[in-house]
């Protein structure tokens, strides 16, 4: 089924107390039974225990982290977690209400619908294997190379933005997503993104260590099973030879470093030119097949996994390609087939990968479908029922202020020239702000659901959401799309549009409360949005011009300047070590570290300057930094962890906290001396926007 939520790279994190940032209040992963206490901004700071100096994180979250415990069916818990969870129980109890009642209809009966559906645990056991059998059926019937190629064609589907990805995790071969060229902002193109793989990331392949060869001894195990249960002969040695053919993939895949370097990744490729740089596949039978024939040219975003790919199928072993094919469609809709298989993705992907105990309940899992399926259908309902319009005013005013402080701390940057300062604030002059939901709604009046076809509904929404994403080729590109539904507990910077999102569920307790004080806001929401207005400057960000086209905007000297300053930064994180044999990778974590930094400073500036911060004084800042650690508590378990520092381009939450000791204010609102374990002096602290 379509990843695509599971690759989001936004501003906020669930599983950040080391994790993707971003909870999305409909992810399934995300549930939590029992109910942990939910983070609230009158849990009191540790100070008896805890100097704010040593450990602010553990300062600002010990009550909570000594009270919370991790639910059974997450790898981690944390504010966002917490309010994802209240957040999807509404919206669940919202649609069942809508299922109940006899006048719901049009979009708001297509959601009841396919909610329903997927609730109808007996259904789906009843019809077997029955839903799935014709692809297994069109998969068994390839015989060659060339209908090979066609089937890995016609199973492309759309992905997210690679901008704005910590996991480049779909499991076809290659994913599609449709925006603007990064050198040409007067059309849509289609990127091409490396997939194909069934564990997150090449370094579960290749790296060398006991942790790696026992998942990858797991995942094996897991291939087998799951084509067993579907009937297959033999499913050892067509699992050890899928997972050989998954091991020579990973080895053609960039890493995250890689990935994260926009330059690298800045490849325009025609329709001869994949003949010639990825010889030994039929590409005009490829893409006909994915549906993109018409296209001149295409953005190659990973050029070293198409070539890869192409090598391998030179040469493919058609029966090993048909178990591949077939393991990924079984693996894919497990959770629409008989239990057996839902449990047996949970055994690999919940226990081994994440260290989850529990799989979520059914309702949770029906819920994140819907959301995947028909999100801004979900969204409109959300916004109609739980977010005033009182609310969207007073965010609105709080990012102009927090704008306005950004563009102030660019005027006074001693070492920008004065081109590239004008750059800088033509940039933030144009930001597109989104808040709480899309100026235009998507319609859905295309998708057929049924109320009795779980599979089917999956599978058609699915083909619905990429006959959407295609059509975006035929038009010109719209800043003011956007990329999360309203219900969405995150936020995001979407660099090409030089546009933001603020989903509606973010604009919430503990993140933004209207009966809260100014400081504790602008703390918690208020850095979130300067996070978000950050990341147009951070290392990738600071590419993109102010009508989000990758260019060079910056002087020599400015430059130099701020990679000096972001190395820094990147030696800082490196120092934050959760194991003895892990530590934060400071290059990997720096787009999301140069945001956090920058984005805390203009929102205590923009609060410092509201009349409410020239009132309180020093109490005020104690709450605005207290606010900002208490929206990131988090626990996570150790494979969670592991995971998370490996894959995540953002650090772990308690190492997020630590960004506080390279502002001068955090040390003036708890007097933090020398000696104390996050002091650095003045000199050493990072300061670059």
């Amino acid at each position: 089924m379509n990843t695509r939520w599971t690759l989001a790279r936004t501003a906020v994190a669930l599983a950040l107390a080391g994790a993707a940032c971003g909870a999305p209040a409909f992810a399934a992963a995300q549930a939590a039974a029992p109910a942990a206490p939910a983070a609230t901004k009158a849990d009191k700071p540790a100070a008896m225990t805890v100097l704010p100096g040593d450990d602010f994180f553990a300062y600002a979250n010990g009550d909570w982290l000594a009270k919370t415990e991790i639910p059974a069916d997450r790898g981690s818990w944390s504010a966002m977690g917490a309010l994802a969870e209240d957040t999807n129980t509404r919206i669940a109890k919202m649609i069942e209400e809508l299922g109940a009642a006899k006048g719901t209809s049009g979009e708001a009966r297509k959601v009841a619908d396919f909610y329903a559906a997927y609730m109808d645990e007996a259904a789906i056991e009843k019809r077997g294997l029955a839903p799935i059998r014709p692809m297994l059926a069109e998969i068994a019937a390839i015989k060659d190379k060339a209908a090979l190629v066609r089937a890995l064609g016609a199973s492309v589907r759309a992905d997210v933005d690679p901008l704005n990805a910590t996991d480049f995790f779909t499991e076809n071969l290659f994913g599609v997503w449709v925006a603007q060229g990064l050198t040409d902002s007067s059309r849509n193109l289609p990127y091409l993104l490396q997939g194909g793989l069934g564990m997150p990331d090449r370094a579960y392949y290749l790296e060398n260590n006991t942790r790696m060869a026992e998942l990858r001894t797991k995942y094996q195990q897991h291939i087998a099973a799951m084509l067993k249960l579907a009937g297959f002969d033999k499913s050892d040695e067509r699992a050890a030879r899928v997972f050989e053919l998954e091991l020579a993939l990973a080895q053609t895949h960039a890493t995250r470093e890689e990935s994260s370097d926009i330059q690298k990744s800045n490849h325009v490729w025609t329709l001869k030119d994949f003949a010639a740089r990825a010889p030994g596949v039929d590409w005009n039978a490829f893409f006909k097949a994915a549906r993109l024939s018409g296209q001149e040219r295409f953005q190659v975003y990973h050029p070293g996994a198409v070539t890869g790919a192409a090598r391998l199928l030179a040469h493919a072993d058609v029966a090993v390609w048909r178990d591949y094919l077939a393991f990924h469609k079984l693996n894919g809709y497990a959770s629409l087939l008989p239990k057996a298989f839902a449990d047996q993705r949970f055994e690999f992907n919940g226990k081994a990968l994440t260290g989850t105990p529990q799989q979520s309940v059914r309702w949770k899992r029906a819920l994140a479908a819907t959301n995947e399926a028909m999100d801004e259908a979900v969204g409109k309902i959300y916004v109609g029922r739980y977010f005033p319009a009182q609310d969207k005013a007073r965010v609105q005013k709080m990012v102009a202020n927090i704008i306005e402080a950004f563009s102030a701390r660019i005027d006074k940057l001693e070492w920008m020239a004065p081109a590239t300062r004008a750059q800088a604030q033509a940039k933030v002059k144009s930001l597109y702000v989104g808040v709480g939901y899309p100026d235009q709604w998507k319609s859905y009046d295309g998708l057929n659901v049924k109320r009795d076809d779980a599979f089917g509904n999956a599978v058609r929404a699915e083909a619905f959401h990429y006959e959407q994403e295609l059509a975006k080729l035929g038009r010109k590109p719209q800043r003011t799309d956007w990329a999360m539904p309203p219900q969405l507990v995150n936020a995001v910077n979407l660099p090409l549009q030089n546009a933001l999102n603020f989903p509606a569920a973010i604009l919430q307790p503990p993140f933004f409360d209207p009966k809260s004080s100014d400081a504790a806001n602008y703390g918690a929401i208020g850095a979130i949005i300067g996070h978000e207005i950050s990341h147009s400057f951070d290392d990738q960000g600071a590419q993109f011009d102010a009508q989000g086209r990758l260019r060079d905007w910056w002087t020599k000297e400015d430059l130099a300047h701020f990679k000096a300053a972001s190395g820094k930064l990147v030696a800082q994180y490196n120092t934050y070590q959760p194991f003895p044999d892990l530590a934060v990778n400071g290059q990997l974590t720096l787009s999301e570290n140069l945001a956090d930094l920058a984005g805390l400073q203009a929102a205590f500036d923009a609060y410092a300057a509201s009349p409410a911060g020239k009132a309180a004084g020093s109490d005020g800042e104690r709450q605005f930094f207290t606010g900002f650690a208490q929206g990131w508590r988090t626990k996570m378990r150790e494979a969670s962890l592991r995971r998370a520092v490996l894959t995540d381009g953002h650090a772990p939450a308690q190492y997020r906290t630590y960004i506080v000791r390279n502002l001068d204010g955090w040390y003036r609102a708890f007097d933090v001396k020398p000696g104390q374990t996050l002091y650095l002096a003045p000199q050493d602290r990072v300061r670059i926007w």
